[in-house]
């Protein structure tokens, strides 16, 4: 049985409810933003400024900036290396859903862990966004969509020398838009549930 399981997520993707849904059918806790509240505990930093940092860089990082540019962000720097001690804290106890965060990456030597990548179709994730914000304008839908998917992938690559939701970076990729929320949960509870 995989004691851990990771799950990385497109915005709109439904990886939150996945991840949420699989952890109560699992008995296993669930940590998305709760990881934030933790760091927020051990790093001596305000909530505000650690809402402000979750899953980002320095707005004037580029993919091509130094290290020595990197190593100058105590407060990113200082967020990160605080949130990485929540995930393996949490990894070490295990029986654990963790969305985003990079989880993945950071509880890659691990034994016992699932690393999951949940994508959709660009359309069924406005869809489902309207959903859960009936309030917000498609635009502005649209604009969030796309700042965040490229926020997340900033944040993989910043921190991990990755790229988000490149596939060897998990164990499996699952696309909620073609298989659905309820099959992508039964999936991965199969999935958690071998030995």
């Amino acid at each position: 049985m995989k004691k851990i399981i990771t799950i990385s997520r497109e915005f709109g993707a439904a990886g939150g409810t996945i991840g949420h849904t699989l952890a109560e059918k699992l008995g296993f806790e669930y940590y998305d933003k709760e990881i934030i509240l933790q760091a927020a505990r051990t790093s001596n930093l305000d909530m505000d400024t650690l809402l402000r940092w979750d899953e980002k860089v320095p707005a004037n990082f580029g993919f091509a900036q130094s290290l020595f540019n990197f190593y100058n962000k105590p407060l990113g720097e200082k967020l990160y290396a605080a949130q990485e001690n929540v995930i393996k804290t949490l990894g070490e106890k295990g029986r654990c859903v963790i969305v985003g965060r990079n989880a993945n990456s950071i509880l890659g030597e691990f034994e016992n862990t699932l690393h999951v990548f949940i994508y959709a179709d660009y359309y069924w994730r406005l869809e489902h966004m309207k959903k859960k914000l009936p309030d917000a304008s498609e635009a502005k839908l649209c604009e969030e969509l796309n700042t965040i998917d490229k926020a997340r992938k900033k944040y993989c690559a910043y921190y991990t020398s990755r790229d988000f939701g490149v596939a060897d970076s998990y164990d499996i990729c699952l696309s909620s838009s073609a298989l659905g929320v309820d099959a992508c949960v039964d999936v991965l509870y199969r999935l958690a549930m071998e030995e």
